[in-house]
């Protein structure tokens, strides 16, 4: 243990404490901007500089681990002084129109400049040439970039892809794509990772909210609303409703004073995932053909374009199931056009998604199968709670509505494929009941749940046969756990991936807490609502029984494959054909 001061307080903490820790032990807040606890401690951006008495110099707070008998003095004159310099400097190459900015009010640059009641800037502004492309999936403006370089480390420590790097030397130094390269011609999955750990507003998603706003204004258009499980379980964050008071069906109402049409839950396409992806992994294993490498989920469209980029060779062990996402388009534009009356070609259908990934899925030509576009647009949990707020819907005072029929029905096994282990969960859930007749217990399968390791591992017992399974969610995690299936040491018939850090909870469309972790709080809720569902297995899903019984037949039958089934050879990334 060490022990010093800190503005006359005594302070003892444990050798290896920084300054900034120790502090907030004491009770003495440090502004931070750069730092991000356990990923990006490395002092860059000056605004937690303290004085060490005794030293002329002055040092980062989270870089600088405590020393015995230290004393350091965290808010001196020439402390404040630094400070204030530091952040004007910051400012003076940040454009700082925060009207216009999707992070005004929630941006930790913001906040700093008001609390240290910066009204005016005595340095020339210089803002950095923006160059990108307006049409990709994830947005980076330069000009909003402080070079915290929290990007660049969750890119690489937390994703395993090093998709941003500095670029240029000395005061050219500024944060792009590595080596240069257009963004469209990297191997990005479009986690959004990077977006929601940026302090700022110099990375977002592609903003998708005018089209949704001329599809409702068209009075030719019929608008048909899907809502992802994980959005449930965070709407609420970015409009300040506690997560209790943020249910589904609270937002579905404020969805219909917004004047969508049909508002459906994507429950019910994770349902109907899990007959096609089950049914496919029981053929598979009892064919023979998962000696050599397991069979893949292929819910996550992140997933899956890391898969094509890294291990091509491996894609074919990839489910060929679509996502629920996908699915739900599918079935939207087919079986419910026909069985409502409605043209498809006058629907519109918009998902609205924890995931920056799924703008990419919606546009994969080979992915709509309905005759028509699938899924017209993506909006993400952060735009939707923008269109609330520019529609002037008080959430919080309005009552609960129930989804609308009949694609308002799901399980609490669709619930959960909102959290990391969700999917595998339900579909061994089910598909006990299809290899022996009956249902397990619900919770049979949950030794899958969990956040500790890079991946959790579990072995159950389906109808005398060893199943070996395996869950990982963040991509670093995926890497170590493929490379150990490559390399012989560990063998699997199935597994899990979400390219999220703890799922869908924490997808990179989801609402921005700068500096908190919620996926795991988030999941927990998605739990707490699997155990209230009076249905909690998939094929007991009755529209989902109702919609093969009229129109797909079973599970893998023919045209259950040509409507719910892609092939994944059938496009490509641009870094696959260099």
């Amino acid at each position: 243990m060490v022990t010093l001061k800190i503005d006359n307080i005594s302070v003892t903490v444990p050798e290896g404490t920084t300054i900034l820790e120790a502090a907030w032990r004491a009770g003495i807040a440090l502004p931070t901007l750069c730092f991000y606890k356990d990923l990006n401690e490395i002092g860059a951006c000056r605004i937690c500089v303290v004085e060490k008495v005794g030293e002329s110099r002055l040092i980062a707070a989270c870089d600088n681990a405590v020393e015995d008998g230290m004393e350091i003095l965290t808010n001196s004159p020439k402390v404040r002084a630094a400070r204030r310099t530091n952040l004007e400097l910051i400012l003076s190459q940040h454009n700082s129109s925060c009207t216009t900015c999707v992070r005004s009010g929630n941006c930790t640059l913001q906040d700093l400049a008001a609390d240290f009641g910066l009204t005016a800037n005595p340095y020339e502004v210089a803002l950095p040439k923006n160059d990108w492309n307006p049409d990709f999936p994830l947005i980076r403006d330069a000009q909003k970039c402080i070079r915290c370089m929290r990007c660049i480390q969750v890119c690489d420590k937390i994703q395993g892809l090093g998709i941003w790097d500095l670029n240029g030397t000395g005061t050219r130094t500024n944060v792009g794509v590595a080596g240069g390269e257009k963004i469209e011609n990297t191997a990005c999955v479009l986690c959004g990772q990077c977006i929601t750990h940026c302090p700022v507003g110099a990375l977002r998603e592609r903003d998708d909210t005018d089209r949704v706003f001329a599809a409702l204004a068209d009075p030719e258009t019929v608008t048909v609303v899907q809502i992802a499980p994980a959005v449930r379980a965070a709407w609420g964050e970015g409009l300040g409703l506690d997560r209790d008071r943020a249910s589904v069906n609270r937002l579905v109402a404020a969805l219909r004073r917004v004047g969508f049409d049909y508002i459906f839950d994507t429950n019910f396409s994770a349902d109907l995932t899990i007959m096609e992806e089950g049914s496919e992994f029981l053929a598979r294993l009892q064919a023979g053909e998962l000696q050599k490498w397991p069979m893949f989920t292929s819910c996550c469209p992140g997933w899956v374009r890391f898969m094509k980029s890294q291990y091509p060779d491996m894609v074919d062990q990839l489910s060929s199931a679509k996502s629920p996402q996908a699915m739900f388009g599918a079935v939207t534009k087919t079986w419910f056009a026909e069985r409502s009356g409605i043209d498809p070609a006058k629907i519109f259908s918009i998902s609205i998604m924890p995931c920056v990934s799924k703008k990419h899925e919606c546009d994969i030509p080979n992915l709509n199968d309905s005759g028509y576009r699938d899924v017209d647009v993506v909006l993400t949990t952060r735009e939707v709670d923008r269109i609330l707020r520019a529609e002037h819907i008080n959430a919080a005072a309005l009552p609960e509505e129930p989804f609308d029929s009949p694609l308002g029905a799901g399980t609490g096994a669709a619930v959960i494929f909102g959290a990391t282990g969700g999917v595998m969960e339900a579909a061994l859930r089910s598909a006990y009941y299809l290899v022996t007749g009956s249902n397990p217990d619900p919770d049979h399968f949950k030794a899958v749940r969990g956040y500790d390791g890079a991946w959790r591992e579990a072995e159950f017992e389906l109808a005398g046969a060893k199943l070996r399974v395996a869950v990982a969610s963040g991509l670093a995690n995926t890497r170590r756990l493929i490379e150990a299936i490559r390399a012989g040491k560990v063998k699997y018939d199935f597994v899990e991936i979400m390219a999220c850090p703890g799922g869908c909870g924490g997808g990179g469309g989801q609402p921005i807490c700068d500096g908190f972790e919620l996926a795991q709080e988030r999941d927990e809720k998605l739990y707490a609502l699997d155990r209230e569902n009076p249905l909690r297995f998939s094929h007991e899903n009755p529209t989902v029984i109702t919609l093969y019984e009229e129109y797909l037949g079973k599970p893998m039958s023919h045209k259950a494959h040509d409507l719910l089934h892609t092939d994944h050879h059938g496009w490509h990334l641009p870094c696959e054909e260099k």
